[in-house]
């Protein structure tokens, strides 16, 4: 089996993104016979004569009953090429927070236009999270291709309209294509389709197999978020002290050189112990355990990082805000912000600007943010965090904003990112 690759699904309600990761999971042979059965039962019962291939993914009731998709919903299939975790996101505006969710991680994001309404406000809107997010690739599926007789000049439109969003978000040509695709009858998803002899270049399923995805690592040294500190006082280890964590960003071997914030102080990596033994080394996203050559203060909530190339350490911090709750962001608001492991009270300083993703405009000094709004802060945190920017590492330059009331998430936060607009006339 070869990489693996994490992709979201995003797009308006109704585009079809469950049909399609339903058809993906379907003829990938990626469904147990369980799984199958009970969805062909379903199907009956709602009245379909053929397969609803969206209840494979539509998981909650209340999902099944209204036919949307609520909640992100985690998939897993492989092809003789790659194995892909997919994050089905919903459509409605009132779950975009569960969007930003999926999308978090995402080296591929496939974007669903329903071919006979074109390029829509949420559209445009998920397009400007997935770039603010960071997410590398992206794959607009002009989907229900055969409810327009398969038009070439209606999938040419869609496909002008959405290049020319992307490019103004800062997206290359090459990092977007465009395919026309019928989930619900599996034109061009992974077999090609003989309705679609205008189009000649690869579909979704082969476009996924090969669209590269390293390259847009972590340009940063080891972040380590040190999450429990290991004291086992036995006999049999009388002096063990390991931090247990999952490795941020970077990679760690025995005999680095690393330092310990926010105290600063330094020492060498003399061990790792990982859940299948010792190890020489780790990378990004294991989970493993540290051993330092000194016996430090080392706590919950420090971060252990590349004693050469360490994070800035700072209490004022300027980030971009995806915010998620009804209660809207104001100037002078206490929060606590959670950055990898620790959570520190903090102060929202200043609204800098909001940002109109229909508009690709930037309005100065809003009064507030609103639900699904994204804009830029700055805020004051009542200790020193430990902090890179969000472009070189997303890791470690990410945080959440949290209500100190009832501990209710209010935000994502990105460290130094600007707004998802680089030049609107790039159109």
């Amino acid at each position: 089996m070869g990489d693996l690759v994490r992709l979201t699904t995003a797009g308006s309600v109704d585009d079809g993104k469950s049909t399609l990761v339903g058809r993906l999971l379907y003829d990938t042979r990626s469904v147990l016979a369980d799984q199958l059965a009970a969805v062909q039962d379903a199907s009956a019962r709602r009245g379909s004569a053929t397969l609803d291939l969206a209840l494979l993914v539509d998981g909650l009731r209340a999902e099944r009953a209204q036919g949307i998709t609520i909640d992100v919903a985690y998939r897993y299939f492989a092809t003789p090429a790659r194995s892909f975790i997919l994050a089905d996101a919903p459509g409605h505006v009132q779950y975009t927070r569960n969007m930003v969710t999926g999308a978090c991680t995402a080296q591929v994001a496939v974007l669903l236009v329903d071919a006979r309404t074109g390029v829509l406000e949420q559209t445009r809107r998920h397009a400007a999270i997935l770039a603010l997010l960071g997410v590398p690739r992206l794959v607009l599926a002009v989907n229900k291709i055969d409810l327009v007789d398969y038009d070439e000049a209606v999938f040419a439109r869609i496909a002008k309209e959405f290049t020319a969003h992307t490019l103004a978000l800062g997206y290359p040509h090459e990092r977007v294509v465009s395919i026309p695709v019928c989930a619900l009858l599996g034109d061009n998803v992974v077999d090609p389709s003989a309705h679609t002899p205008w189009y000649a270049v690869p579909t979704l399923i082969e476009h996924l197999d090969t669209v590269p995805v390293h390259g847009d690592a972590n340009r940063v040294g080891l972040r380590f978020p040190v999450q429990y500190v290991i004291r086992p006082r036995t006999p049999e280890y009388p002096d063990y002290r390991g931090y247990a964590g999952q490795i941020a960003a970077g990679t760690v071997t025995v005999g680095d050189q690393v330092m310990v914030l926010p105290s600063g102080v330094r020492s060498t990596v003399s061990g790792i112990d990982s859940p299948h033994g010792p190890c020489t080394t780790a990378t990004t996203g294991q989970s493993v355990t540290l051993l330092l050559a000194e016996d430090l203060d080392v706590s919950r909530g420090d971060l252990i990082a590349t004693a050469a190339a360490p994070p800035r350490l700072t209490q004022q911090v300027t980030a971009t805000l995806c915010w998620l709750a009804q209660r809207p962001a104001h100037a002078g608001m206490r929060v606590l912000v959670k950055h990898g492991t620790r959570t520190v009270p903090a102060l929202v300083t200043a609204l800098l600007s909001r940002f109109d993703e229909q508009t690709l405009c930037s309005i100065d000094a809003p009064e507030s943010l609103a639900l699904n709004d994204i804009g830029r802060v700055t805020l004051r945190s009542a200790q020193p965090l430990p902090l890179d920017d969000y472009a070189h590492g997303r890791g470690n330059g990410a945080f959440l904003v949290i209500d100190p009331a009832d501990g209710t998430t209010l935000a994502g936060g990105l460290v130094g990112a600007p707004l998802p607009v680089l030049d609107p006339t790039r159109t």
